[in-house]
């Protein structure tokens, strides 16, 4: 088949780039070019800017059997894309969130009929409303695919960035939301890919919305004790503090706390392995944490002054409460 990807070197894309090349795909890769070196040759790459009309208008003059969407978060983009691609491609594959489900989780496990209904979260919000633009048309046939925390050169934290790896390394406590033992599913891109992958052209998948994500889950607290191991930490510290509390420091962490990480969340994957087969996601996080701190190391010196600060101040104030 003919597949473009639109990114394609970010923590999904780039596996997933690799595996349909695998599969004979003939494929396409649409970005700037400032990143594609590790990606196959046998890619054909088109440079160019998502915001550039001129230079993306053109792409729907190739035709493609499928397009894997991973660079849209507003409504009026994929808007254009329904304009654009109707009738010049035969499945449109668009990425969405699993962070789009109905937050306080309210039954698990989740399944694709789990409400899509976040309060909290901006980023989440403006993904389920681009999915019903989509379902609402008839033009250009789609499929929702919905990761949750997909991982491949970044390290799974609570936060953004990477200060929590270098608070590790710089011997600096940790702070965790709640009491760690909240259940979250981190799904490593080379176990992700190989079931994606399988959608691309499948007529079961047509219409259709689907997360993928691995079958097992772990607190918070194995998760960074996995990334204190792969960094080889063993001096570590957890200061634990109630999420409500959290968002009180920065209310900017209300999205990606209570609309997404303070939850426990457990994937019914059913109706997508009722697509593409069975299929189980190997990579453990302490396996999937050295290959991120073999192939990506990070800087400790290299970190958000504000937010580390931040986060003394939060460590220093939990402690003098005897926390």
């Amino acid at each position: 088949m003919k597949v473009l990807y639109i990114g394609g070197t970010g923590e999904i894309s780039f596996d997933c780039i690799h595996q349909s090349v695998e599969l004979g795909h003939e494929v396409t890769v649409f970005n700037r070019g400032n990143n594609n070196a590790a990606l196959p040759d046998e890619c054909k790459f088109i440079v160019g800017d998502i915001h550039d009309d001129a230079v993306y208008s053109k792409l729907a003059d190739e035709n493609f059997d499928v397009i894997c969407q991973f660079r849209l978060f507003s409504t009026d983009e994929i808007k254009r894309d329904i304009e654009l691609f109707a009738g010049h491609c035969g499945q449109y594959v668009f990425i969405s969130t699993a962070s789009a489900y109905q937050k306080p989780v309210r039954g698990l496990p989740i399944t694709e009929q789990t409400p899509l209904d976040n309060p909290y979260w901006g980023y989440s919000q403006t993904k389920a409303e681009m999915e019903r633009l989509l379902r609402a048309q008839s033009g250009l046939p789609y499929t929702i695919v919905r990761p949750s925390h997909t991982y491949r050169t970044h390290m799974p934290t609570p936060w953004s960035g990477n200060i929590d790896v270098s608070r590790m390394l710089r011997g600096k406590p940790v702070v965790v939301h709640g009491d760690g033992e909240s259940l979250w599913t981190v799904t490593y891109a080379t176990d992700f890919a190989p079931p994606f992958v399988k959608l691309l052209g499948s007529k079961k998948a047509l219409g259709e919305d689907f997360h993928l994500t691995g079958d097992r889950q772990w607190s918070w607290n194995e998760i960074l004790e996995a990334v204190a191991a792969a960094l080889k930490v063993t001096d570590y510290q957890f200061v634990h503090v109630a999420t409500d509390t959290l968002v009180r420091y920065n209310p900017d962490w209300v999205g990606p706390l209570l609309g997404d990480k303070a939850a426990s969340v457990i994937f019914d994957n059913s109706k997508i392995k009722s697509v593409v087969g069975d299929f189980d996601c190997l990579i453990d996080p302490w396996e999937g944490m050295r290959k991120v701190a073999s192939a990506f190391p990070v800087d400790p010196d290299v970190f958000d002054a504000q937010d580390d600060t931040l986060h003394d101040r939060i460590v220093r104030e939990q402690l003098a409460l005897g926390g």
